[in-house]
C-alpha cells in the first residue's frame, strides 16, 4: 500500500504493508539510519521518535498509524531544546558505545520540550523506558539535568 509520511517536515511517499513498523520504514526506504533497532518490542528505547512531539517507540508503531502524524527523527531534531540537550550529552561525556544515544536523546528532548525543569525522579522516570548496554545512566541524567539548567537561563 501507498503512504504519505511527514518526517522531519518533509513529505514522503513510500510503499509498505499496513502492519510494517515505522523503524523499518525510517531506517530501510527513507534512510534516516539514527533511529536504531534494539529488541522489537518497545523495551529499550533506541528507536525512539518523536510523533506530534510525542517520544514513541517506533518499533511498536505500525506505518499505517503514522499517516497525518508529524515524525521527527534524530536527524530531523533542531530545535533550540534539541541542541541543548546535545550539547550536553557532549559536556557530560555521556556516549560510550553510542547505540542507545538516539533513543535516550530524543527521549530527553521530549521531556524538556514539555517540562523543561524535570525533577530527579521525573528525569528518571522519563528515560526508564530506554536501555543503555554500557550503563551511563548517571551521565545521561547528568546531562538531562546541565541541559534544564541551560534552558532555565
Amino acid at each position: 500500500m501507498q503512504y504519505r509520511l511527514n518526517i522531519n517536515g518533509k513529505a514522503e511517499s513510500i510503499s509498505a504493508e499496513p502492519e510494517t513498523p515505522l523503524v523499518w520504514v525510517l531506517r530501510d526506504q527513507i534512510g534516516l539510519t539514527g533511529t536504531k533497532f534494539g529488541c522489537g518490542v518497545a523495551s529499550c528505547g533506541n528507536c525512539t521518535v518523536h510523533v506530534d512531539g510525542l517520544a514513541v517507540k517506533s518499533c511498536q508503531l505500525k506505518v499505517e498509524q503514522a499517516q497525518d502524524k508529524e515524525i521527527t527523527t534524530i536527524e530531523g531534531a533542531n530545535t533550540t531544546v534539541a541542541s541543548v540537550v546535545r550539547e550536553a550529552w557532549v559536556n557530560k561525556n555521556v556516549v560510550q558505545c553510542g547505540y542507545c544515544q538516539s533513543g535516550q536523546i530524543m527521549t530527553a528532548i521530549a521531556l524538556l520540550e514539555n517540562n523543561q525543569n524535570p525533577s530527579d525522579e521525573e528525569i528518571q522516570n522519563s528515560m526508564a523506558g530506554n536501555a543503555c548496554r554500557c550503563m551511563c545512566y548517571l551521565r545521561i541524567k547528568d546531562a538531562v539535568k546541565l541541559a534544564s539548567k541551560k534552558l532555565e537561563a
